[in-house]
């Protein structure tokens, strides 16, 4: 694609912009920010992305994949949430759902280990799990604010804080994996992924980029599964204090 192509292109950016002052959204500004945001972070990202792929330095690879899994780990930590550790619990999570996910995929010799290969592949591993992290937190905030009398009367009866908040970490992780579920039920039929069609206009084979695209859907929701089910167990400790009773729900928000 040429430059003056990309720039034409940016009209559609236009369009959004337009709708939002002319039935006065208020998200004009928040489009432009984006954008902004998006274009500058891109261009440092492919910059930095040539020189590493340069390098083809394994240590430098693993090194900036931690760095993309510490900036989800802060991602997830939104304001007002009142998770203890949550950075840590967040970084812990995505870290292993990644390992695992991706030694797989490198044993198996779907993908190879180097740069290329590597970071695209752990970029939407990790954005992916991030995301679902982020819901996982959302629905156990709520949830142990409204069914605070709910897990108090299981514990007056003798649950520990496991069993009390059973009902919540089954629907937080189930919640948060959903999304993640639901888009694998309509590709091919409704959308064509992002990976998929890049392959295709590349000039690869629709057959190999569907295998690709098989590849990838495994992934997400392997390693979405992982990472939510190891912060939602690490998390849910967090509401209950020394004595195993609810903290202060004032505390949690919505």
């Amino acid at each position: 694609m040429s430059t003056e192509a990309l720039i034409f292109s940016s009209i559609l950016v236009v369009i959004p912009i337009f709708i939002s002052y002319k039935d006065k959204l208020n998200i004009g500004k928040d489009i432009i920010v984006s954008v902004a945001r998006a274009i500058i972070q891109l261009i440092i990202v492919g910059y930095l992305l040539n020189f590493i792929f340069g390098l083809e330095n394994p240590i430098y690879t693993i090194m900036l994949i931690l760095v993309m899994i510490f900036i989800a780990a802060l991602n997830t930590k939104k304001k007002g949430d009142s998770i203890e550790n949550q950075i840590v619990i967040s970084f812990v999570s995505i870290l292993i759902g990644t390992s695992i996910t991706m030694t797989i995929l490198i044993l198996s010799n779907a993908i190879k280990f180097k740069a290329s290969d590597v970071i695209p592949v752990a970029g939407m591993i990790i954005s992916n799990s991030m995301v679902a992290i982020i819901l996982s937190y959302r629905n156990l905030n709520t949830s142990f604010k409204e069914r605070k009398e709910a897990v108090e009367v299981k514990l007056s009866l003798g649950a520990d804080i496991k069993e009390a908040s059973r009902d919540i970490i089954r629907e937080s992780i189930k919640l948060s994996i959903m999304p993640t579920i639901d888009s694998a039920k309509t590709l091919g039929i409704v959308s064509l992924p992002g990976m998929m069609t890049g392959l295709i206009l590349g000039g690869t084979s629709p057959i190999v980029a569907v295998k690709f695209q098989i590849m990838v859907t495994f992934m997400i929701l392997s390693s979405a599964s992982i990472s939510t089910m190891i912060s939602t167990y690490l998390t849910y400790k967090t509401f209950f204090n020394k004595r195993k009773q609810l903290k202060d729900s004032s505390k949690y928000i919505l």
